[in-house]
């Protein structure tokens, strides 16, 4: 049900971009409760003028390094599970990657269930 995109800067090793998406999948298995093998992601790198970013907003000190997450997903899941998962992706990726905390961009999309086709044309999730 997830859908993962994941921008940032070009020049990252591909063990890095790879880690990095395996670490935001177990994240949300381990938080929000996402089935094993639901695992869709999108990575991209982007030159600096295809990642644009202020380094300043709402007073956190943002720099190149910066990693946007986006995820489109069923909703439901409650303010206090998104927050878990906020805090639980930003520490495992500064601890596993050397990612600085302020530079993890997360956005949530939720949309409903019947939003979705897997393959085949078929609304797999539809009721």
């Amino acid at each position: 049900m997830p859908l993962v995109r994941i921008a940032l800067r070009k020049g990252k090793a591909p063990v890095y971009r790879k880690r990095l998406g395996e670490i935001v999948y177990e994240t949300m298995a381990g938080v929000m409760g996402v089935p094993a093998g639901d695992n869709f992601q999108i990575t991209s790198e982007h030159d600096p003028l295809g990642l644009v970013y202020d380094p300043e907003y709402l007073h956190i000190h943002r720099t190149d390094e910066i990693v946007v997450v986006q995820i489109t997903l069923n909703e439901g899941r409650t303010v206090e599970v998104k927050q878990r998962f906020f805090q639980q992706l930003a520490d495992r990726l500064h601890q596993e990657l050397g990612l600085r905390r302020e530079d993890l961009f997360i956005n949530l999309i939720e949309v409903k269930k019947e939003n979705w086709s897997f393959g085949s044309g078929e609304a797999q999730y539809a009721a």
